[in-house]
């Protein structure tokens, strides 16, 4: 079991932002819409009672994948297919046969999220940041998989200076259009751009407000501000990510507070743009709630999981905001969240908040870990 050190890269001391620094905002006045009108149902579509999971995809022809983190000493495989309900390592065992002490470089060794393209791959980002501590032996990566083939076919390594060990790679999107993916820094705060095809990266943002938790909120799931072993209370930076149905807005936002920001997808795959002039170009959406991630239907309607409330909520393309479900019981923490062909939002929920590292040492489940879906 980890002890609250392991948690140091996310209990980050308070931010200061100085006035000058403030990120453009358009002060919009967020609605909120009433609830769902018809009840939406919560159909249990994977569960497991053994193993914390964060994330999910869903393919072209249904398939189904999920990630195991290696957060806690409970651990075994790192990415399954859920196959007749029983999830199989994915895309072989060899993947997921990492161990502490082994090489990382060619093994999953902490991974944080899956995301499927419209191109028929799967992307898999390793954080390899085991314990959420400093990135293990260089092995964060982003691995490429054919889910025609089932095989590995590229590998995206960085250099330190856009992610080294102290940078938690969290959340992925991919434009195989534009030939770019954008993932968030959820430990210092911050986008990585990667160009898929020469494999260059860039990280930006790093010292805007847009991606620091706001040190005033205080996030509380469980009634009371969450905080670690030591005392401190939890800052979660830059964290859930998505891009806008027609590719040319990047939403991003902190972890722990309910700020919503978007940049403009252009500006950050020109590698010559300056960072000063990426900041200058953020806009400030309003407040909404906190989340962990977040995903646009091709209506252009944005889903969170309203962390503090149990909740599912649906912002519309003019920021009203409505809960379309709620549930105490099942949706602790959700999580990650994919959109399947036929209209299916699928989620997982990872109870974060009733992990040992917020509650002494002890395990606070609620069994099992499950991935849910509703039809939108």
């Amino acid at each position: 079991m980890m002890n609250s050190t392991h948690f140091r890269l996310l209990a980050l001391a308070s931010l200061v932002v100085a006035a000058c620094n403030k990120v453009p905002s358009k002060e919009a006045k967020t609605v909120i819409a009433p609830a769902h009108e018809d009840p939406v149902a919560l159909e249990q579509v994977f569960a497991d009672s053994t193993y914390q999971l964060t994330g999910v995809a869903v393919t072209k022809g249904d398939r189904l994948f999920v990630n195991y983190p290696y957060w806690l000493d409970a651990h075994s495989y790192s990415v399954v297919e859920v196959k007749d309900g029983k999830p199989l390592p994915y895309p072989n065992s060899d993947w997921n046969s990492f161990e502490i002490g082994q090489d990382g470089q060619d093994k999953f060794v902490c991974v944080q999220a899956v995301f499927a393209d419209d191109q028929g791959y799967l992307w898999v980002v390793d954080a390899a940041g085991i314990g959420l501590g400093k990135v293990y032996q260089s092995s964060n990566k982003v691995v490429k998989i054919n889910l025609a083939t089932n095989a590995v076919e590229r590998i995206y390594r960085f250099p330190a200076t856009v992610a080294g060990e102290e940078v938690y790679l969290n959340d992925i999107r991919v434009d195989n259009e534009a030939g770019f993916a954008y993932l968030t820094d959820s430990n210092s705060g911050g986008i990585v751009v990667l160009d898929i095809r020469s494999g260059e990266s860039r990280k930006v943002l790093a010292n805007s407000p847009s991606v620091k938790s706001d040190a005033a909120y205080r996030f509380s799931p469980l009634g009371t501000e969450l905080r670690t072993g030591d005392g401190s209370a939890l800052k979660v930076n830059s964290d859930g990510i998505a891009l806008s149905p027609d590719r040319k807005y990047l939403y991003f936002k902190p972890l722990t507070d309910d700020r919503l920001y978007r940049i403009e997808t252009g500006l950050l795959r020109d590698f010559k743009e300056t960072d000063a002039q990426i900041s200058r170009s953020v806009e400030d959406l309003g407040r909404f709630v906190t989340t962990d991630g977040m995903i646009f239907d091709k209506q252009g309607n944005l889903y969170f999981g309203d962390l503090e409330a149990n909740a599912m909520v649906k912002i519309s393309p003019d920021l009203q905001m409505q809960t379309i479900v709620k549930d105490d019981e099942k949706l602790l923490w959700p999580d990650s969240y994919s959109i399947s062909e036929d209209g299916y939002l699928y989620l997982t929920t990872s109870q974060i908040h009733l992990m040992p590292w917020f509650h002494q040492g002890q395990e606070k489940f609620k069994r099992p870990f499950a991935v849910y879906r509703i039809k939108l």
